[in-house]
């Protein structure tokens, strides 16, 4: 994740406190709920979803690659959160004793961020196994993020107790996140690699007629035009490419290396953008069992636009 854009996903999370905070003095005036009953069961609503609609579009717009980049994302919406609102606190609460802004700052702070990271793995892990990023990829997610922090705001233990177990549960779980994901990442950089490249060395020896590829888009002559098929070949060999390239930018930017765009590339991300068109709905449609599964070959032209 680059350093500017972890900045902006933070403003946008504080951007999201400033809207929860509006609709809250609202709707606790209207509500027939005392401060306490509010915070438990109306605030986290309000709260999980504005957060949410935040991981919704990063989500839809590709900006997240892998399990890793949706706990950094999630964790770092409810940091812009957590800080707006902790300054609003600061600024109402001024002579609070130090025990409030430990809890606020180790416990309540640190719910922000775990619930909406928590809520950004679980979409993100849900959009890639339906391949879609519909309603119900982020249902889960949201509902879970809403019960943990309303579970927290009840403090059925003392709210020193439930910042304890907060700071000893969530740690261990994102680097689950973080172990899974990096297995993730390697299985695509060795498969993938492996196998995009071995698709590229078959096409350049004209022996692509005899790979099971091949086979798949002969098999599909009855059903597309020539020029059609043409353009089916054609987009095959532009996604392995500018998959390997993604790839490889990702291991040069692991070693340290500086990278930057190469003209070739984004006349290579034109011309998938006119294939697509040429090559329709339907045409996608039965390229699927051959290009990336999910969201990642979408992911992969992000990448390399900012590289």
């Amino acid at each position: 994740m680059r350093f500017r854009d972890l900045l902006a996903i933070i403003l946008t999370g504080g951007f999201a406190a400033g809207a929860s905070l509006v609709v809250n003095l609202a709707l606790i005036a209207i509500v027939p709920l005392d401060a306490h009953a509010f915070s438990r069961y109306v605030a986290p609503v309000i709260e999980e979803t504005l957060k949410t609609l935040l991981v919704v579009r990063l989500v839809r717009s590709h900006r997240i690659g892998f399990l890793v980049d949706a706990a950094i994302c999630g964790f770092a919406i409810g940091t812009g959160f957590a800080l707006v609102e902790n300054l609003y606190y600061l600024e109402s609460l001024p002579t609070a004793r130090p025990v409030v802004w430990i809890i606020r700052g180790c416990g309540t702070a640190i719910v922000h961020g775990g619930t909406s990271g928590i809520c950004a793995v679980l979409s993100k892990l849900f959009a890639e196994r339906r391949r879609a990023a519909g309603p119900l990829v982020f249902a889960p997610g949201w509902v879970l993020a809403i019960l943990i922090h309303s579970v927290f705001n009840h403090f059925i233990l003392s709210p020193v107790i439930s910042t304890l177990l907060v700071l000893f549960i969530l740690p261990p779980l994102f680097m689950l996140v973080f172990d899974r994901s990096e297995a993730w990442l390697r299985d695509w950089l060795g498969v993938g690699f492996d196998a995009d490249a071995r698709l590229l060395e078959q096409l350049e020896a004209g022996r692509f007629g005899e790979t099971r590829v091949g086979e798949y888009l002969s098999s599909l002559r009855d059903r597309f035009p020539g020029e059609v098929l043409a353009d089916l070949l054609c987009y095959v060999r532009l996604d392995a490419e500018l998959s390997l390239r993604a790839k490889g930018e990702l291991m040069m930017r692991e070693a340290g290396f500086p990278t930057a765009i190469e003209p070739e590339i984004e006349e290579k991300l034109v011309e998938m953008r006119y294939l697509e068109k040429s090559i329709g709905a339907t045409g996608k449609l039965a390229l699927m069992p051959l290009l990336h599964p999910g969201s990642q070959e979408v992911w992969q032209r992000t990448l390399l636009r900012k590289a």
